[in-house]
C-alpha cells in the first residue's frame, strides 16, 4: 500500500490511481497520529509533505516501509538517519520549486522599492501622493545571497538582468565554480556580504549550525537600511532579534515566508511590526511547482516499488 499523508497536487492523485497499486490518500491524515500508526503497519511508501513527522519511533510500526516521497526538499521533519538505518529510500522534490521561490524573491524585493499595495491603497483614500509613493530602483542595488546552491544561483541571474550587483556566500562553493565564473557572483566572507548588501536572501537549510545563524550579532553586522529576505526555514532568523533591528530602525524592512513557528503564533511580536511583510510558507508553492513536485516524488516512488528494490536514504 502506499500511505499518503498530506495533500498532493494533480497530477499525483491520477498517477497514484493508473499504477495498479493499492492506495490509501487522506491529506489530513498528518493531523491523527493514532490513524496514522494503524495504518502505517500495511504501507510499501509513505508520501508526506512538511507536516508528518517521520521520525525513528513512527518507523517502528511501518516493518514493510521500503520509500519514504517528500513532497519537497526541506527534510527537517524526516529522521534521515533512521531511514538509512533501516534501508529505506528517500525521494525528494530536487528543485521542482526552485524558480518559484527564485521569483519570490524577486518579487520580495520589487515590493520593497515600489509598494505597490500602499500607492493602491492611497488611491483609494481619496489621495494623490506621488511624490511620496515614487520608491526606488533595484537597478545598482546589492543582493546579498546567504548559501549559494540551485535557489540562489537562479535568483542571482534574475537580480542581474535587473542591473543588480550580486555577492555571496556559501562555504561549499569554490572560487572556480559555476556561481562566481559563470554567474559573475562574487563570493566573500559572511560579514562582507551583510556589510555591503542592500537585500539579504538566505537559502540556506535549518541545520544544527544554521539553527538563528541571524541572530542579533549578525544582524547587526549588516548594512543600515537593509532588506532582509527568509524564504528557506523560520529558525535560521531569530525572530525577537529581527524585530529589535527594526524596531531600532537598523533595519529598514523584513519579507519572511517562514517562522520559526507554523502556523505564526497569535503573540508573535513579528505580527505587530508594520517593518515586516508576512506570507504562509508559499514561496515554493505555485500551481507549476506543486505540479513538477507532484510529478517527480510520485514518479519515483512508483518506479522503486515497481523495480522490487530500493536504496538506502542519501
Amino acid at each position: 500500500m502506499i500511505l499518503v499523508t498530506e495533500w498532493l497536487a494533480s497530477p499525483g492523485p491520477e498517477l497514484l490511481a493508473a499504477s495498479g497499486q493499492a492506495v490509501r490518500y487522506e491529506p489530513t491524515l498528518w493531523r491523527d497520529a493514532p490513524r496514522l500508526r494503524e495504518l502505517l503497519p500495511q504501507a510499501e511508501a509513505l508520501i508526506v509533505r512538511n507536516q508528518t513527522r517521520v521520525t525513528a519511533s513512527l518507523l517502528e510500526t511501518a516493518p514493510r516501509l521500503r520509500v519514504v516521497g517528500r513532497l519537497g526538499v526541506g527534510l527537517d521533519n524526516i529522521e534521515v538517519e533512521a531511514l538509512r538505518a533501516r534501508g529505506i529510500a528517500l525521494v525528494t522534490a530536487s528543485q521542482a520549486n526552485a524558480i518559484a521561490v527564485a521569483e519570490y524573491v524577486l518579487a520580495a524585493m520589487l515590493h520593497v522599492a515600489r509598494n505597490l499595495a500602499a500607492a493602491d491603497a492611497s488611491v483609494r483614500a481619496g489621495q494623490w501622493e506621488r511624490t511620496r509613493l515614487g520608491g526606488t530602483e533595484l537597478w545598482g542595488r546589492t543582493l546579498g545571497l546567504v548559501g549559494v546552491g540551485e535557489i540562489g544561483r537562479r535568483v542571482a541571474r534574475r537580480a542581474a538582468a535587473f542591473g543588480m550587483t550580486v555577492l555571496g556566500y556559501d562555504p561549499f562553493v569554490g572560487p572556480y565554480d559555476y556561481a562566481p565564473t559563470e554567474l559573475g557572483i562574487a563570493m566573500l566572507p559572511l560579514a562582507e556580504v551583510l556589510a555591503r548588501a542592500d537585500f539579504v536572501s538566505i537559502h540556506v537549510p535549518l541545520l544544527p549550525t544554521t539553527y538563528h545563524l541571524f541572530d542579533a550579532e549578525r544582524l547587526a553586522q549588516m548594512r543600515p537600511q537593509a532588506v532582509l529576505i527568509n524564504s528557506a526555514r523560520g529558525g535560521i532568523v531569530d525572530e525577537q532579534a529581527l524585530v529589535e533591528a527594526l524596531s531600532a530602525g537598523h533595519l529598514r524592512y523584513a519579507v519572511l515566508d517562514v517562522t520559526e513557528q507554523e502556523p505564526l503564533p497569535a503573540d508573535s511580536p513579528l505580527r505587530a511590526s508594520s517593518a515586516v511583510l508576512l506570507t504562509p510558507h508559499i514561496a515554493g508553492l505555485t500551481a507549476e511547482a506543486q505540479e513538477r513536485t507532484s510529478r517527480l516524488v510520485v514518479t519515483e516512488v512508483l518506479r522503486l516499488l515497481a523495480e522490487g528494490k530500493t536504496e538506502a536514504a542519501p
